[in-house]
């Protein structure tokens, strides 16, 4: 088995055109793949440079391989399985700044320069006032980025040309928004000139972004047979599913210099992130949320195999296409199509999903993904949506706790004040108590749902069906 290096596998040298803060599996498998895809297919020939974004990281391993690696996609696609390999060679080197800031820096005196491309977790995009200008490197990430924006800015004597175009990838919501307005308060911390803020804000665009891929990571127990199948001692292999959806705030000229699209990829540059956003949260994160504790009290433990059932299989495709559906703005082709590709992902033969790991905190949860589906539904239908009725009624049912029919343990999972008053209300042992008790509890759901019409009476019906004929029946009587 050989080494994967450049002595040994075929890397090309292209203009390094992208900083990547992050090197991660997530970008690895997402970004750098959708850039090796544009590379192949499109004349934009870019490498990309790695910038470690906290000081421990895994860039040595990264280098130790010429940043040569494989991604391996699984999952259904149109209904076929697959399963690839593909080398990865867009990496042209990686750095860490807190070892080799000088290196770090000097990427903004690059003239070819023009995108900045970042992961560094949801905590990555915040305001450090700790920070300052001559930090070698500053510690937060938007503090490391306005470092390198003032020093292009000055090296190019303020060319409107040289401007970057900035696409985070951190899962927050409108998250160009946020980076943006945290480098507008660094250069008020600092006291940067006029001249520079008004660079920044004519000549680099920062672009909200949604991504959308799930991405396991190394894959520790293929690991051997991929090896065995490449020939290559990769060290750096990272597992994705097949899907892949990249939907970007901004305007056409952004989407010809970054022609992803041209690559037959699911990449979307649109007006407006939130419709997108809207759309993943009610089609993927809403249907998870409700099968979940529908699915674990029926006597089933993964997801796919809840899609295969009989029953439970019918109760999900409801709550998506009957009802969480109905409640989005979105043309219905570009719903079903994104409704069938959840699907498909739930149907991952290469995925164990165990619902109760999607069970951690279900009341926050469910407060965000389904309840404002159920509130529009009933707007706009005029009655409650019966399968989100249940859902809720089924997450109730799974914090009271217990053993199921099998003789599984329930081990409901959530903030101390949630799992004290479940374990009260379900102490009465009544449960109209129960669902009036749960719906007016303000500190989950920040009002009182007993106000919305019918829904303590449908809870309580709904709770009791599942104390007296088990949830697979209860599921029955409303499909």
């Amino acid at each position: 088995m050989k080494a994967l290096n450049k002595e040994t596998a075929k890397k090309t040298l292209r203009p390094e055109r992208i900083i990547q803060f992050g090197e991660g599996n997530f970008l690895r498998a997402f970004v750098d793949w959708i850039i090796c895809n544009m590379n192949e297919k499109t004349d934009f020939n870019s490498s990309v440079v790695v910038v470690q974004p906290i000081g421990r990281g895994r860039i040595d391993v990264l280098q130790s391989q010429d940043c040569l690696y494989h991604v391996n996609l699984q999952g259904l696609e149109n209904g076929r399985s697959v399963n690839s390999l593909t080398l990865i060679d867009v990496i042209s080197r990686a750095l860490n700044p807190y070892s080799h800031y000088e290196e770090f820096i000097k990427l903004a005196e690059q003239p070819e320069m023009r995108f900045v491309i970042s992961n560094t977790t949801e905590a990555g995009i915040a305001f450090d006032p700790s920070c300052k200008l001559d930090d070698a490197p500053a510690s937060s990430y938007p503090g490391k980025l306005t470092q390198l924006l003032y020093h292009r800015y000055k090296t190019f004597n303020g060319d409107m040309s040289k401007g970057l175009i900035i696409f985070p990838c951190e899962l927050i919501f409108l998250n160009g928004h946020k980076l943006k307005e945290t480098i507008y308060q660094y250069i008020e911390l600092w006291g940067l000139e006029d001249g520079f803020k008004n660079w920044f804000e004519k000549a680099c665009g920062v672009y909200a972004t949604l991504v959308d891929r799930i991405v396991p990571g190394f894959p520790h127990k293929d690991i051997d047979a991929i090896k065995e199948k490449l020939q290559y001692d990769d060290n750096m292999v990272v597992q994705g599913e097949v899907f892949h959806l990249w939907v970007i705030e901004a305007p056409k000229e952004v989407a010809e210099e970054f022609p992803a699209d041209k690559a037959g990829l699911n990449v979307l540059f649109v007006p407006s992130e939130a419709p997108y956003h809207e759309r993943k949260v009610t089609l993927l994160n809403g249907p998870h949320t409700v099968l979940s504790p529908v699915a674990y009290l029926s006597g089933i433990n993964i997801v796919r195999d809840a899609c295969q059932h009989p029953v439970i299989g019918k109760f999900i495709h409801k709550v998506m296409f009957d009802e969480l559906m109905e409640t989005l703005n979105l043309p219905k082709p570009e719903l079903e199509k994104f409704a069938h590709d959840v699907l498909e992902r739930f149907n991952n033969p290469f995925v164990d999903h165990q619902v109760t790991s999607i069970m951690l905190n279900s009341f926050p949860k469910y407060q965000t993904r389904d309840l404002p589906g159920l509130k529009t539904y009933l707007q706009r239908k005029g009655e409650l949506p019966k399968c989100l009725v249940l859902g809720l009624a089924a997450i109730i049912t799974y914090y009271k706790g217990g053993v199921r029919e099998d003789g599984a343990e329930i081990v409901p999972n959530d903030s101390p004040e949630i799992m004290e008053l479940l374990k009260s209300l379900w102490a009465t042992g009544d449960t109209r108590k129960v669902a009036e008790g749960v719906l007016g509890a303000e500190s989950i759901w920040g009002e009182n749902l007993n106000e919305i019409p019918g829904l303590a009476a449908a809870v309580k019906a709904d709770l009791d069906s599942i104390q007296e004929k088990g949830m697979l029946e209860t599921v029955k009587s409303v499909l």
